[in-house]
């Protein structure tokens, strides 16, 4: 089983602002050089939670820089919001950043959920699955089949085509929980996350039945990579977990966590660090290797 990390890029409330990239690459490098299989970005432009406004770092820039600056992770997005970028062009995008990371890049994407970011930057916030639909359609279809035609409701494209093509199998990643974006998961994706989880749990194995399901209906026959998003948490750098299910405790306790989730289907683990910073992700590391060490 695989094992990366979220990237901080966000203001949190262990933060006192925004990440600069020069720390956001700092700690991508760390988490190369230690041992961890991949780095993930999270696609935000801001967060507006009770009049309150906070920011991140926007996705694909910081993608794009790691896939130079890094050299053997693979970088995932968890996941992009296909509503913010015209999806022919996210395509071209993926191809390129394909070049540029010689074949690292994990295309994570989702339908997108918080309304004031929506707002701000003016997208539309209805018919967000069936935009999606519209949208994965076309990135799924240039970058694994060819030129693309498509007059949807909400997108289009007219005899498009990626010219350079992508060098690798981009392989593409589907957030989704309910029944029809897992339907469109088991139609288009190679890879699925549901997320967020402490120890593996019955939501946990609900959710397995509920893709599984999915697959069955849409008469899908091979295999989908299964991602796990997980809360790993150190309360003595960080006391509050707002509620949120997590993984703790010691080394041992921590590797054994990771284990309980290979053993409940997880082919790479995601884990988003409580506190996101250096110091957490040490420890992390460590407990990657007592993992492996132990399966």
């Amino acid at each position: 089983m695989k094992v990366g990390v979220v990237l901080p890029q966000a203001d949190d409330d262990w933060t006192t602002s925004t990440p600069p990239y020069a720390e956001i690459r700092d700690f991508a490098l760390e988490a190369e050089v230690t041992g961890l299989d991949s780095i993930w970005i999270v696609d935000h432009v801001l967060f507006r939670f009770d009049g309150e406004t906070s920011g991140i770092q926007e996705a694909w820039t910081l993608a794009s820089a790691l896939g130079e600056a890094t050299s053997r992770v693979d970088i995932g997005t968890l996941v992009l919001c296909t509503e913010f970028r015209n999806p022919a062009l996210l395509a071209k995008m993926a191809a390129g950043l394909d070049d540029v990371s010689d074949g690292r890049l994990i295309l994570g994407l989702g339908c997108g959920w918080h309304d004031p970011e929506y707002e701000a930057f003016g997208y539309p916030t209805d018919h967000k699955v069936s935009r999606f639909e519209e949208s994965l359609q076309i990135v799924e279809g240039l970058l694994h089949q060819g030129p693309s035609d498509l007059a949807g409701r909400f997108h289009s494209t007219r005899d498009c085509v990626l010219i350079p093509p992508p060098r690798h199998e981009v392989p593409i990643l589907v957030a989704a929980k309910r029944p029809r974006m897992l339907e469109l998961t088991a139609r288009h994706a190679d890879a699925w996350n549901t997320a967020w989880y402490g120890l593996p749990d019955a939501r946990l194995a609900e959710s397995h039945a509920n893709l599984r399901a999915a697959c069955e209906r849409v008469g899908r026959t091979e295999p989908v990579t299964i991602t796990h998003g997980v809360h790993v948490h150190y309360p003595d750098l960080h006391a509050d977990l707002e509620d949120r299910k997590a993984i703790s405790g010691t080394v041992d306790e921590i590797a054994a966590g990771l284990a309980a989730h290979a053993e409940a289907g997880a082919d790479h683990v995601i884990v988003w660090l409580v506190p996101t910073t250096m110091e957490a992700l040490g420890r992390l590391s460590e407990a990657v290797q007592r993992f492996r060490a132990g399966g």
